[in-house]
């Protein structure tokens, strides 16, 4: 791929994605299969102001080791240098962007028990430091290939070419244009100008239909809007969070669930694929799942504490995004989620309530937020799903037809 072209997808990540402020810090979390594009990246990083830039590389075939070795208090344990560091973040409030590019399968065979009950222990020690930089940091999640996910994506290309097929997939699907903060400013305000209608309509439920069985009805917080594209800091920062992103989302009434879904795309979690499956709700609470590949996985993801069996967010998307067009399968959230309306268990989200600048977050919790140590995004989305908005009026309003906006 053209250097020149990696510089603006730099660039744009840099100033549109996490709108670097003057001498603010920067983290950037990756794993090891693009140095040379992270280089780009912490130059132009510094070419938008940063303070300091500080890279923290990842590796999964490590993460294997550490668990098989390590014993669950060990990998629990939550050492003091650890804890300040994440007061110094708290204190300092840096950038954070994430650089996706791990082998969806990368994780396979790795103790999933021993993995959630270490995080199930250091979660609680970790929790009150995000608490307090909620809504207040700048961060994003883009994407650059690894040479395990570009075989996975095109398994009958060479590596090479495989790795610039997913390089062309993620550039075109993040806008990385000609002019990519042009395209980002009219993506932006699309998003804006589809979540101010619906939030004109006052809805309390959507209801989502299905030809592969779906029909869930999902309550919705009366004091929550939907929000999509870029994000302000309380600050009032403008950042966008997700690179590529197509979604209009907002966070639903904890406990107003009822119904089955069906999931459209396999769900990548802890590094392992769970496909075919299916969520039940009663009274808000995933009640029973089936799946076809990885069920006992599933099972533990929705038992990770008392809130991951309910719903965070429900995300629209339809299926004639970008993403979708490109007929791929990522086998990525990041893309996936972007190419058909989702859904998440676990953590919803404080800033999709009105006001929420003035509110603590026990109180937009209070109001019906979700909490949980996860938030895990899985695709409903295809050609056969509609949705209806009821509003507070009683008035029945279509939303999306065989998977596209009916608006």
């Amino acid at each position: 791929m053209k250097q020149t072209i990696l510089r603006k997808y730099a660039r744009l990540i840099a100033r549109v994605g996490v709108n670097i402020q003057k001498g603010q810090d920067v983290i950037i979390v990756c794993d090891l299969d693009q140095p040379k594009f992270v280089e780009l990246l912490v130059d132009e990083c510094y070419k938008a102001g940063a303070g300091k830039v500080k890279v923290e590389f990842q590796y999964q075939p490590l993460e294997k080791l550490h668990v098989r070795h390590q014993s669950v208090t060990k990998l629990a344990k939550v050492e003091a240098w650890e804890q300040a560091r994440l007061q110094h973040y708290v204190d300092t409030l840096p950038c954070r962007i994430y650089l996706d590019s791990e082998d969806p399968d990368g994780l396979k065979g790795i103790n999933q028990k021993k993995v959630a009950k270490a995080g199930q222990k250091r979660y609680p020690i970790i929790k009150p430091y995000r608490d307090q930089m909620e809504n207040k940091y700048q961060w994003c999640i883009a994407a650059v290939p690894g040479a395990a996910w570009a075989k996975k994506l095109f398994p009958d290309l060479r590596k090479g070419a495989a790795m610039e097929k997913l390089w062309e997939a993620i550039l075109f699907t993040s806008r990385v244009t000609d002019d990519p903060v042009a395209a980002w400013q009219a993506h932006d305000k699309d998003l804006s100008d589809r979540c101010a209608y619906l939030n004109s309509l006052g809805i309390a439920q959507l209801h989502y239909r299905g030809t592969n069985g779906t029909d869930l009805t999902v309550g919705m917080i009366p004091e929550a809007q939907f929000k999509g594209g870029g994000d302000r800091t309380l600050a009032g920062v403008f950042f966008n969070p997700n690179i590529p992103t197509e979604e209009c989302f907002t966070s639903p009434m904890r406990g107003k669930a009822e119904g089955i879904v069906y999931a459209t795309k396999p769900l990548s979690y802890q590094g392992e694929l769970i496909e075919d499956f299916s969520v039940r709700f009663a009274n808000g609470k995933a009640v029973e799942v089936h799946a076809k590949k990885n069920q006992a996985l599933l099972e533990q993801m929705i038992s990770m504490d008392e809130g991951a069996a309910y719903l965070g967010e429900c995300a629209l998307v339809p299926v004639d995004s970008p993403i979708s067009e490109s007929g791929l399968l990522f086998y990525n959230t990041l893309f996936d989620e972007n190419a058909a309306c989702h859904l998440a268990l676990g953590m919803g989200f404080a800033d999709t309530i009105r006001d929420f600048e003035h509110k603590t977050l026990e109180e937009c919790r209070a109001l019906g937020v979700n909490d949980s140590m996860l938030h895990v995004d899985f695709m409903i989305g295809d050609t056969g799903l509609d949705i209806d908005a009821v509003t507070r009026d009683g008035k029945t309003v279509p939303i999306f037809r065989a998977g596209k906006w009916a608006f």
